[in-house]
């Protein structure tokens, strides 16, 4: 036994601790599975050393993690009998603070701000989870014995600046391995520090944060029972206690099994665990990537979109472990916002435990994982459209506007997404794909057609589609608010373009019937130029034209815009998220053919100057914007407007 020798932290070692105690951690309980992490490393260690030095072996015995813990002496103890460590091992191993670079930990985390440390490397360079247990405990006692040796190091520190060290010849450990030994705080001192000497807390917090380390995580229980009588009543004063040794984690890290070996059932199982979710996953995706970078993954997607899908608090991500010991519920980082719906695990082998349980967006592991998981589940999605319709059919209902986020979002992957879409249209009530439509398209036609609108009933009553119902052109209908967006941005698909029926000019057929088309309206555009010119006058300040049109055959006129102009849609869309909208001035188109028009042509050929004209220049804009789903600027004013043309006619 040699005697104990002092080591002083650097001035800014208390910094640090007061830094990891109040700051770096916002749960304690995390201590716990960062001595848990350290002690399944340990094993990991000693098997793998083992393999090239038998004599390394630790016999029969085997390998796990035991947790002991004594409510009245306020103690809490995890020990392993793996690898172990000699002392310089110790030194640098859990004195690196006080062996070198606080300066720098101090000027990395200030560098980062609050967002989380410049690089997870900091967590291994500089052994800042040991000493999570400050966080929990006032005094820390280590004692270890590398494999091979036969002395035991004892480490022991209040965290105040120093640390003492010594070499044990006797009263040590009898095998290989490490022991932590805390002594915590008072529970009383702190009312968010749960008492962790208890066993239904450790049994709670290895559930959540180890329950698939690969080794046993054992702890000795008291268990009370009594004799009982006929009726299956204990007998009072026939209690008696027991001391059983029970496994904390069930080891079952149902990722790291082959897929063959593991039952729907089972992954079913797994799924309602881990999302609390009664129904069973529409589709289960197992994933083991082998090379630069390791990886197991277990993807769900749901069967039914939770409610809150849409709400920002919404808490999306994977569940996130690195060797089987798990790191944080939500990892945003491993899937973009439009698949924030899948749920699952992935457990990386060689990412390092992030101080403040965040991944950086910018290290390059965590990228190629993300890419190779979105690769993973737009293929899965792909596959079941193309083989299981009704699958297919019943995840769109429910995810469909979250996918089409990404068309706008993920341009290395718009085109992909863009073969997810469904959409119902004039054709039938399924849902088709835009692919569908295209083998469908009629010979000649260049676009894929399309209207947007605030519901379902609302586009398909729409005036505008009445000369492509007239002609046999199908149109889609984009009846989520998300659709005004991602239109913008996938203008193509497999060729053609996207086209909505709601802006520009409406040019259908053969080129002859193009043709034969716009000499026609040309030629009645000449018959009624001086009436649109009056009504143009009359809506001057909400219209920037009105014309005749070539996509009306039974209504009298209808609202479009230009092709770079806002949709009504569009406006209240970015109205609802507090942004300004100049006015956008639309065109109205009258139908030549329609009744209306010719009565108002006769009234306005009897007297150009009738102020009944103007009057119903208003109301053939209101009815427009009805049409169109579009609320009036002015209710009361158009309900007066329509009375009074009544009793005009009436009179």
């Amino acid at each position: 036994m040699t005697a104990a020798e002092t080591f002083t932290f650097e001035t800014e070692a208390r910094q640090i601790l007061e830094l990891m105690t109040h700051s770096v951690y916002s749960n304690r309980e995390v201590f716990l599975r960062e001595l848990i992490s350290n002690s399944s490393d340990a094993l990991d260690k000693l098997r793998f050393e083992s393999v090239k030095d038998q004599e390394l072996a630790s016999g029969d015995a085997e390998l796990h993690i035991r947790l002991e813990a004594d409510s009245e002496a306020r103690t809490l103890t995890i020990s392993d009998n793996g690898i172990g460590m000699s002392r310089e091992e110790v030194i640098s191993n859990i004195g690196t603070i006080a062996r070198s670079g606080t300066r720098q930990f101090l000027e990395a985390l200030s560098d980062a701000k609050d967002s989380t440390l410049a690089s997870p490397d900091l967590i291994g360079q500089f052994g800042v989870g040991f000493y999570s247990s400050f966080m929990v405990a006032d005094r820390v006692v280590l004692l270890t014995r590398r494999a091979g040796s036969e002395s035991t190091i004892r480490w022991e520190s209040t965290g105040d600046g120093s640390y003492t060290l010594e070499e044990l010849s006797e009263g040590g450990l009898e095998a290989s391995g490490t022991s932590v030994c805390l002594f915590m705080k008072e529970v009383g001192a702190d009312d968010t520090l749960p008492d962790f000497t208890t066993e239904w807390v450790l049994r709670q917090t290895i559930k959540k944060y180890s329950d698939f380390v690969a080794y046993p995580i054992r702890m000795d229980v008291e268990r009370t029972e009594s004799e009982r009588d006929d009726e299956g009543k204990p007998i009072e004063g026939t209690e008696k206690t027991t001391v059983e040794t029970e496994t904390l984690n069930s080891m079952k890290a149902i990722w790291a099994r082959d897929k063959s070996e593991v039952s729907d059932d089972e992954y079913n199982e797994f799924y309602r665990h881990i999302c609390h979710d009664w129904t069973d996953p529409l589709s289960t995706i197992a994933l083991k990537a082998e090379g630069t970078f390791e990886y197991k993954s277990v993807l769900f997607v749901p069967s039914k979109a939770p409610m809150d899908l849409f709400n920002p608090e919404f808490k999306s991500g994977l569940k996130l472990y690195v060797r089987r010991v798990f790191i944080m519920d939500d990892c945003k980082e491993l899937l973009p916002e439009y698949l924030r719906f899948v749920r699952g695990v992935v457990d990386a082998e060689d990412l390092n435990l992030n101080i403040s349980r965040e991944i950086l967006q910018q290290d390059r592991q965590v990228q190629a994982i993300r890419k190779h998981l979105v690769k993973k589940i737009i293929d899965t999605l792909k596959s079941m459209k193309l083989k299981e319709d009704d699958k297919y059919q019943t995840f769109w209902k429910e995810f469909g506007p979250v996918i089409k986020e990404g068309i706008y979002r993920d341009n290395d992957n718009k085109d992909k997404l863009l073969s997810l879409v469904m959409c119902h249209s004039t054709k039938g009530e399924e849902r088709i794909s835009l692919a569908d439509y295209v083998d469908g398209m009629k010979s000649g036609q260049d676009a894929i057609y399309y209207m947007t609108g605030p519901s379902l009933e609302a586009v398909q009553n729409s005036p505008h589609l009445e000369a492509f119902k007239a002609k046999g052109y199908d149109v889609l209908f984009l009846v989520d608010p998300v659709d005004e967006i991602w239109v913008q941005y996938g203008t193509e698909f497999e060729g053609k373009k996207l086209q909505s029926v709601g802006k520009g000019n409406v040019e259908l057929g053969t080129d002859e019937e193009k043709e034969q088309e716009k000499a026609s309206l040309e030629e009645k555009s000449k018959t009624f130029e001086d009436l649109l010119k009056v009504l143009q006058t009359s809506l001057d300040e909400d219209l920037k034209e009105v014309r005749l049109s070539s996509r009306l055959t039974d209504s009298a006129a209808c609202l479009v815009g230009d092709q770079g102009d806002l949709t009504p849609q569009m406006e209240q869309l970015m109205r609802a998220m507090g942004q300004e909208v100049p006015k956008v001035k639309r065109i109205l188109e009258v139908n030549p053919g329609h009744p209306v028009l010719a009565k108002l042509k006769e009234k306005f050929d009897g007297n150009s100057d009738d102020p009944a004209i103007p009057r119903y220049a208003q109301l053939l804009h209101g009815q427009a914007l009805l049409a169109e789903g579009t609320h009036l600027s002015d209710p009361g004013a158009f309900s007066k407007l329509v009375a009074d043309l009544m009793v005009d006619a009436l009179a």
